[in-house]
């Protein structure tokens, strides 16, 4: 006599037709609008039960027996395995409450740890846009306890050769915020999954730089003809836009000086630490252009010290989105205001006889190695002061910028040499 049990073939689960299947014991294969399923039916406290087992793409007929047979054990004990089932439910979902979110914990690390070391609002709202919803969202409900290369991977990939720097941002401080985690006890001593020495190398590989794009810049053979066309212009956005270029500071530099940072008797500009990229405090040489310029801001509010020299509508100070504006009324869509930094960078490079390292300097560049600059305190600010002078000299029109001469020694057709302070030359 056949046994009760185990009634079907592993064939028969695969070809059976629509309708319930018993294997026997209560276990049954139920195929119905395309799916293949186990259920398993028992009486427990005289009630009728049901208790799915799972479809059958993932849960084999030898899978199925021993589920069944792991039920009919607990029934012969008095529990009811729906029951069971329903409580370990409960208790993994009020475990899961418990543990805390790679959201909730990288939010509250940035508000407590990272934010106090930033220098501004902007890097901030950096950090939590990298590991807020739109780069994070994928794994910012899941506990940070149990997060994996899987899902860093899951985050990475999507961007790491389309956005390669923001990639790179990414998984660096998803390194560190993991690695802080850890700190806290809230992951074991497993290896960071962010890691990217012999880790994430190996299955990402460097992020491509052929997506990498630089600002838009002007020929700084153009420049003076563009500072002419600003100069037509009235408010106090052109005004702003002139002295970047003079200065060859950052838009943000510019945007956020006060007047208790400029001498104009001395002609320098100091720019506290706190709101340089670099965190450390440089002097910008103003050449006469740049002095003008202040001179007719001067006139037009308040020179109180802690005053903006370029006020923008008031409560508000003057964004970068002002620059674009005025950018797009001129209707020259081939720069951006940062390159006007690699236009200056061009020229003192291209028509000048400055040192490598006083046009960085103007640039705020660190130069030289850390032991270098240890031994190296002083910013040659007369060295700078006058090539940023020769620089507005030409962006004035006062000096004529031709091709230097060529290494067979044949200028172009009305070329001229452009003759630059001895203060440029190297010491």
């Amino acid at each position: 006599m056949k046994n009760a049990l185990h009634r079907l073939t592993a064939r028969q689960v695969q070809t059976l037709g629509h309708g319930k299947h018993a294997d026997g014991g209560g276990l049954n294969l139920v195929v119905e609008k395309g799916s293949r399923r186990w259920e398993l039916r028992y009486t427990a406290g005289g009630r009728r039960r049901v208790l799915g087992l799972g479809p059958l793409r993932n849960v084999s007929l030898a899978m199925a027996r021993d589920l069944a047979a792991e039920a009919r054990a607990l029934l012969g004990r008095g529990i009811d395995p729906l029951a069971q089932k329903a409580a370990a439910k409960v208790e993994a979902e009020a475990r899961l409450a418990s543990l805390e979110t790679v959201g909730s914990f990288c939010d509250r690390w940035i508000e407590s740890t990272i934010a106090p070391g930033l220098r501004n609002g902007k890097q901030l709202a950096a950090w939590k846009l990298t590991l807020g919803d739109a780069y994070c969202e994928k794994i910012r409900k899941r506990p940070i306890s149990e997060i994996s290369t899987a899902d860093i991977l899951s985050v990475l990939k999507p961007v790491w050769n389309s956005r390669p720097e923001t990639a790179s941002r990414l998984r660096a401080r998803l390194a560190r915020a993991l690695d802080a985690a850890t700190v806290e006890g809230l992951r074991d001593d497993r290896p960071n999954p962010a890691r990217w020495r012999g880790h994430l190398e190996l299955m990402l590989g460097r992020p491509s730089r052929v997506n990498r794009k630089h600002h838009l810049a002007m020929a700084w053979q153009d420049v003076p003809a563009h500072m002419l066309r600003l100069a037509d212009r009235d408010g106090v956005t052109p005004f702003a836009l002139q002295f970047i270029i003079l200065t060859a500071a950052r838009a943000s530099e510019a945007l956020g000086a006060t007047w208790g940072e400029i001498d104009l008797d001395k002609k320098v500009w100091v720019v506290p630490a706190q709101r340089m990229k670099a965190g450390v405090e440089h002097r910008v040489p103003l050449s006469t252009s740049a002095i003008a310029i202040l001179n007719a801001v001067k006139c037009l509010g308040d020179e109180a010290a802690d005053t903006l020299v370029f006020p923008g509508p008031c409560p508000h100070p003057m964004g970068p989105e002002a620059l674009e504006a005025l950018r797009r009324r001129m209707g020259n869509g081939t720069y951006t205001t940062h390159g006007f930094r690699s236009s200056f960078r061009d020229f003192a490079s291209e028509a000048t006889t400055a040192p490598w390292e006083i046009a960085e300097g103007c640039l705020a560049h660190a130069v030289g190695s850390a032991v270098e600059r240890a031994y190296r305190r002083g910013d040659a600010l007369e060295k700078r002061r006058a090539l940023l002078q020769a620089w507005a000299d030409f962006c004035d029109g006062k000096t004529t910028v031709v091709q230097l001469m060529p290494a067979d020694g044949k200028l172009a057709p009305n070329a001229a040499v452009l003759v630059t302070p001895d203060l440029l030359a190297a010491s």
